[in-house]
C-alpha cells in the first residue's frame, strides 16, 4: 500500500519523513538528557558521598577511642539519646547481647576488627555491612519489647555459622530506670 495520495504525489512520504525526524530528535534529546544526568550524578557524588563515611584503624580498636571494651554496649548520652556500640570480629559480636528501649530512637554504631561481616537483626529492617576500617552507623526504633537474633550474614570464615548475638528490647521506662544506675547497659546487668 502506498503512502501517496492521488492529488499530491510524494506528500505521504514527506509527512512520514517529518514524523520520523521528530521522533529521532526526541530520542536523541532524551539520550543526551540521561547522559548529562549520569555525568552530573557521578561528578557530584565523587565530591560529596551519599552517606557520611567515618574511618577507623581496626588494629587499634581496643586501645583507645569509642570502641574500647568498657565503652561497648548501650548507653544513654548526655543529650538523652540512646547509642549502642559493638565490635564484630571472627567469630563473635562484642558484647553478645544488646539491651535497647522500646519506642525510642536508637543509634547503632559498629565496626569490624578483622574482616567484612554482615549485620542483620531478625524481624526488623536492620541489615548492613560491617567493614574493617569503617564505622557503620544507623538509627532505628524498636516498636515493642521483644528478643531478636542478630546473626552475621556475610561469610567471614570457617566459624561463621557460630557468629550471632541477641538484641533484647525492653520497656522504655524500665530501660531508663536501669540507665540511672549504670553507665553501660547489657542484658546481664538486670
Amino acid at each position: 500500500m502506498s503512502t501517496e495520495t492521488p492529488n499530491h504525489p510524494g506528500r505521504g512520504h514527506a509527512v512520514a519523513l517529518r514524523a520520523e525526524r521528530r521522533w529521532a530528535i526526541f530520542v536523541v534529546g532524551l539520550i543526551l538528557l540521561l547522559l548529562v544526568m549520569v555525568v552530573f550524578a557521578g561528578v557530584h557524588y565523587a565530591f560529596m558521598p551519599p552517606s557520611r563515611v567515618e574511618t577507623i584503624d581496626p588494629s587499634r580498636l581496643q586501645l583507645s577511642g569509642e570502641f574500647v571494651e568498657d565503652n561497648l554496649g548501650t548507653a544513654v548520652q548526655p543529650d538523652g539519646s540512646v547509642v549502642v556500640r559493638f565490635v564484630a570480629q571472627q567469630y563473635s559480636f562484642t558484647p553478645q547481647c544488646l539491651l535497647v528501649p522500646a519506642d525510642t530512637p536508637v543509634t547503632i554504631r559498629t565496626t569490624s576488627a578483622d574482616v567484612v561481616h554482615g549485620l542483620l537483626v531478625t524481624d526488623t529492617n536492620i541489615n548492613t555491612m560491617v567493614m574493617p576500617g569503617y564505622i557503620s552507623t544507623l538509627t532505628t526504633r524498636f516498636d515493642t519489647p521483644a528478643e531478636h537474633l542478630m546473626p552475621c550474614h556475610e561469610f567471614c570464615g570457617f566459624g561463621h555459622q557460630t557468629m550471632w548475638a541477641h538484641v533484647k528490647v525492653i520497656d522504655k521506662a524500665a530501660f531508663f530506670d536501669q540507665a540511672k544506675n549504670s553507665r553501660r547497659l547489657s542484658c546481664v546487668s538486670r
